[in-house]
């Protein structure tokens, strides 16, 4: 203890430095209206950063409940776009669509567990099963784009298996401004076929159709699965043999599997109708 006020007592002098510097900048201030307001406005600089340092760890806290609630929210606005696009892209063929088949699908959010996209086939396991509604052949997107299809459920988790999968096929449709001018559809099926966890292939593309490559790919309307235009990619090469009725098309997908960390799985309430109505025996 003496040792401390030793040490003390030889810098005694700062001490007595740094109080009468703080006198005189508390007289100053007082009697100088510039030193006054500068002073005022220094410390007000001082609290809001302060107060922007502490809302930032606030967020940053909470980030987990924000992206819920952001995730939950974009789930409604989904729902309500697909069925919008539903009645507007058929009405436009001139086909008067209900609003019962418009409205039938419905999404349920989900967050990833696990995935792989570097083997031959892929998953991924959501924190989503059967008590969530969830089962086998259910449909799965993200933001992006399309993700897969569920495979297995239990009782609280889903396995899916991705598009990155040796087995997986969706049904695809080309975009463009020449296509949709001409009212033609340029339709195909989309297969992984490479290791490269970006590409796919898209195959039996009639090689007669106008298509060019940075044009959009997305779902079509012939499945049930997934709701007809949900993002696939943009074409990155296309290659045609005179001899060969189709196109050789790449396909850089808009989904990156490296960094997905919420889903939505797909609900179709009629597939349990179309799929009755496919299995039984004609008459």
């Amino acid at each position: 203890m003496s040792q401390l006020f030793g040490i003390l007592y030889k810098i005694r002098h700062i001490f007595l430095f740094l109080i009468l510097q703080g006198i005189c900048f508390f007289l100053i201030s007082k009697n100088s209206i510039y030193w006054e307001v500068t002073a005022f406005n220094s410390t007000n600089s001082v609290v809001a950063k302060s107060m922007t340092v502490n809302q930032k760890i606030h967020e940053f806290i909470n980030l987990d409940d924000i992206n819920e609630q952001l995730v939950s929210e974009n789930k409604t606005l989904r729902a309500e776009l697909t069925k919008k696009n539903e009645l507007l892209g058929l009405e436009d063929n001139n086909y008067k669509v209900d609003s019962n088949m418009a409205s039938r699908y419905s999404y349920v959010v989900a967050k990833v567990i696990k995935s792989s996209q570097n083997f031959a086939d892929n998953y991924i396991t959501i924190d989503k099963g059967t008590n969530d509604g969830l089962k086998p052949g259910m449909g799965v997107i993200c933001p992006q784009g399309v993700v897969g299809q569920v495979m297995t459920c239990n009782a609280n988790y889903s396995r899916i298996s991705s598009i990155l999968h040796s087995n997986f096929a969706i049904s695809s449709e080309i975009l463009n401004k020449t296509l949709k001018k001409e009212s033609v559809h340029a339709l195909g099926i989309g297969k992984w076929e490479s290791g490269n966890p970006s590409i796919i292939s898209l195959l039996n593309v009639d090689r007669f159709k106008n298509i060019y490559k940075g044009d959009t790919v997305v779902t079509s309307r012939q499945n049930s699965v997934f709701p007809p235009q949900i993002m696939i990619g943009r074409i990155s090469k296309i290659q045609v043999n005179q001899t060969d009725a189709f196109y050789n098309i790449n396909v850089r997908l808009s989904t990156d599997f490296s960094s997905l960390i919420y889903v939505y799985v797909v609900n179709n309430k009629l597939a349990d109708q179309e799929e009755a109505l496919e299995k039984k025996p004609e008459e």
